[in-house]
């Protein structure tokens, strides 16, 4: 019986000390990731200013038109993807699409400039000249609409206002292929040759 006691405390007084023990410390939760909240325009344009050249420039380029193209309405994405869809086999259909992109948002830069495009290519370029200045009021920092703007201004003969728009663009965007060489050429051609 003694023996029987005995034992019984002894697994008690085991038992004591075991829920008294300090319980090994759990590891703590891994944190699921945080998502990285994208770039904006202004962190994109001087991450752009920082490239050292035209091809670290390209995935920069690529997120600020991504970011451009974004309207911000599921709608709007949706017409301006079906425009740009029908606008390989039907202009006239793809025009109604962007006209009603435009009128629906005229505050959606991207809007003006896929119609000016559209409007380029079906030659009416006065038309395209008034998208991409609409484009470029929206977004002066919108460096592809402002070259665009400048290559119709020079192509009618609007040389030093190309020039402008150019020196914009490459201030905007430093790497952007084949600015220097316009900025260059236009520059001799409006203010002259250095002696």
């Amino acid at each position: 019986m003694r023996l029987k006691l005995a034992l019984s405390l002894l697994l008690l007084s085991g038992m004591a000390a075991a829920a008294q023990a300090p319980k090994p410390a759990a590891k703590p939760a891994a944190k699921p990731a945080q998502p990285q909240k994208p770039l904006t325009e202004a962190q994109l344009l001087e991450q752009l200013k920082k490239a050292d050249s035209a091809e670290a420039a390209k995935p920069i380029e690529e997120k600020l038109a991504g970011l451009y193209r974004a309207s911000g309405s599921p709608s709007i994405d949706l017409l301006m993807t079906r425009a740009r869809a029908v606008a390989l086999s039907d202009k006239k259909a793809a025009r109604k699409l962007i006209n009603a992109v435009t009128n629906i948002v005229p505050r959606y830069a991207e809007g003006w400039r896929t119609r000016a495009a559209l409007e380029s290519e079906m030659g009416e370029d006065a038309a395209a000249m008034v998208s991409l200045q609409k484009t470029v009021l929206i977004n002066p920092r919108h460096f592809m609409a402002l070259v665009e703007l400048g290559d119709l201004l020079q192509e009618y003969g609007d040389k030093a206002q190309a020039l402008k728009l150019y020196r914009q663009a490459a201030a905007l965007n430093p790497q952007m292929e084949g600015a220097e060489m316009r900025i260059r050429e236009l520059t001799r051609a409006v203010e002259g040759q250095d002696i």
